[in-house]
């Protein structure tokens, strides 16, 4: 039995197939080794993990996770997956790889990670020939759901929000600006914290304008910072994995268009994507 897993920032997705070839599907929190550290990700797996998974029967675990950017990070999720996948040959990727086998399969391209963080990509088919940094979630990660939530929540705290959304926000929320400050900056995980709030501008229907203008700002700056700086990225079709890319698909669209792209490929999650890759190419 196989597992191919795809894993964010704040969740992981999960594919065991079988000697059948039958798969099943499930979900864990996501392991970004920046944020979780060894001994964090193997007693989350072992608490989350579904209690009928017969984890020494897993033969390989191919996972592909954010943050397993480096030598260093990568052996640091092996490890822990080495150490409640006993039986298992483990291998560990970057989930820009995944993004990359998953949207454009053995073909080249350009392909981008619109989640909670924000990478992007040029693929030559096997491997990824250029990454631009997206520098995290404090130094960038422009057009990211954390990104959106962290325009939203400084639009609170200079009360620059239109009248009807803070009243929504403080109905939906009861955050105070120092209840806000302490998650950001006094307490783990303020990445997922803020993206978590890229829900509410999605959701929002008081002031739709405000809304709309919030996402077309953030997606303005990840093509000016990142996608356009690839050389020739007029020439490639933009592909994009994620549930921000996803969910404000519309307004993605317009910008494709407006910076001489074509749209190609957008999906909010990678894994069946990737589960057929692995299953039709050896690796």
């Amino acid at each position: 039995m196989i597992i191919i897993a795809d894993g964010g920032s704040t969740k992981t997705n999960w594919c065991l197939v079988n000697e059948e070839g039958k798969k099943v599907y499930f979900n864990t929190e996501g392991y970004n080794p920046y944020f979780s550290s060894k001994e964090y990700i193997i007693q989350s797996l072992k608490e989350n993990l579904p209690t009928d998974l017969q984890v020494d029967k897993i033969t390989e675990v191919n996972y592909y996770g954010a943050g397993c950017s480096t030598d260093e990070k990568r052996k640091q999720v092996q490890d822990a997956m080495s150490a409640v996948f006993t039986s298992a040959k483990v291998n560990i990727g970057h989930d820009l790889l995944a993004a990359a086998r998953a949207l454009l399969g053995t073909g080249p391209g350009f392909a981008a990670i619109l989640g909670t963080g924000t990478n992007t990509c040029l693929y030559d088919g096997k491997e990824i020939i250029q990454n631009i940094d997206s520098g995290a979630y404090i130094l960038g990660d422009e057009g990211s759901g954390c990104y959106i939530g962290k325009k939203l929540l400084i639009d609170y705290l200079r009360g620059y929000m239109p009248g009807p959304v803070r009243e929504l926000f403080w109905e939906t929320y009861k955050l105070t600006p120092d209840d806000i400050n302490e998650q950001v900056y006094t307490k783990p995980l303020a990445n997922r914290f803020c993206a978590g709030f890229s829900k509410f501008v999605y959701d929002n229907n008081v002031h739709i304008e405000y809304s709309r203008n919030l996402v077309r700002t953030s997606f303005e700056d990840f093509f000016r910072n990142l996608v356009t700086r690839y050389p020739d990225y007029q020439k490639y079709s933009f592909n994009c994995i994620g549930s921000v890319g996803y969910n404000f698909r519309n307004v993605l669209e317009e910008l494709v268009e407006e910076n001489g792209m074509v749209m190609g490929n957008i999906i909010r999650s990678p894994i069946d994507n990737l589960v057929k890759f692995h299953l039709e190419n050896k690796i």
